[in-house]
């Protein structure tokens, strides 16, 4: 899931983010799937978009309360799948 990666990019690169770092720390995302994931999660309230009255424009993002608090479930299920992802690995050997 795209949003959980970017997610876990916001929560990595610190508190606010410029779209362009987003995506080059992305590996294969289009400049679209990245705005509408921004948008949806957004919109859910799971971060916070600050535009800055300068031209040109900047945007930074920044995990809201809520997404702050969404953290540790992140973090266990990054766990679980590098894990499973692992204990794939070694079945196939």
């Amino acid at each position: 899931m795209k949003s959980t990666g970017i997610f876990r990019r916001i929560d990595t690169l610190g508190r606010f983010v410029l779209p362009k770092e987003l995506r080059k720390s992305l590996d294969g995302i289009s400049q679209k799937v990245l705005t509408d994931s921004l948008r949806s999660m957004e919109e859910d309230g799971i971060i916070t978009r600050t535009v800055y009255p300068e031209v040109p424009p900047r945007v930074e993002y920044a995990l809201s309360d809520l997404g702050e608090s969404m953290r540790p479930i992140i973090k266990s299920m990054e766990e679980f799948g590098l894990g499973y992802k692992e204990q794939i690995v070694k079945d196939i050997e």
